[in-house]
């Protein structure tokens, strides 16, 4: 009798432990898929907002991008395209009719962005430069790379720095400082042609491109995934 009643306790003890680790995995599961839900939502709410700065900025610019030179990709980069009237060749000083075309995009373009709709889902606005893979004839692949990343960066400084001094911006110059940045990218992202060779026209460009918080968000949640485990 007293080893019938050892393995009924014994029984007992396993049957409790294995609902104790059910009640965890339940937790766990419930957990899981709350996390799940909040990343589907925030990418749906990415989704939709990117959605609809698409349509805001192609609504605004549509009719003057030709004239630019410049193109609205699908990710809303507004890309200026025709070197000869950006900078002279290796020169960071921006082109009278460069700055022409930033007295006017610039300020239409900063005043969607910080309208109520969308400045509390932008964690930057990128000044980015580019170039060619090209230097002079003779340099070392390392040194050009590393002299088009001065030039690229001293370049999206130029855009930054004339963008910011704009009287049109004024009033919105302390949401720019927590958001607008400059990035000289060298030849780090080249533009090919149908025949896949580099187009080095179309590399030597100057973009402006919108970063959102929906990548921080899903983050954090990840993270306190991490540290509850």
């Amino acid at each position: 009798m007293q080893a019938n009643r050892e393995w009924i306790s014994i029984s007992d003890l396993m049957a409790g432990l294995m609902m104790v680790f059910l009640f965890i995995a339940i937790i766990f599961m419930i957990q899981a898929e709350s996390e799940k839900e909040a990343i589907e939502n925030i990418a749906l709410t990415y989704e939709k907002s990117k959605q609809e700065l698409h349509q805001a900025l192609k609504d605004e610019f549509e009719k003057d991008l030709e004239k630019w030179g410049a193109e609205l990709l699908p990710d809303s980069t507004i890309q200026f395209q025709e070197p000869e009237v950006l900078f002279d060749r290796s020169s960071a000083s921006i082109k009278v009719k460069f700055k022409e075309i930033l007295d006017d995009f610039f300020p239409r373009y900063i005043e969607i962005l910080s309208s109520e709709q969308f400045k509390e889902e932008i964690d930057e606005i990128r000044i980015e430069g580019h170039t060619s893979s090209l230097w002079r004839e003779g340099t070392e692949f390392e040194d050009s790379y590393l002299l088009n990343a001065q030039l690229s960066q001293r370049r999206s400084y130029s855009v930054l720095d004339y963008v910011f001094r704009l009287e049109a911006t004024k009033s919105k110059q302390n949401w720019m400082k927590s958001v607008l940045r400059a990035n000289g990218l060298s030849f780090a992202k080249l533009i090919f042609d149908d025949n896949k060779q580099e187009d080095f026209n179309k590399s030597r460009r100057v973009e402006f491109r919108v970063a959102t918080k929906a990548e921080e968000k899903i983050y954090t949640i990840l993270k306190g995934v991490g540290a509850s485990n």
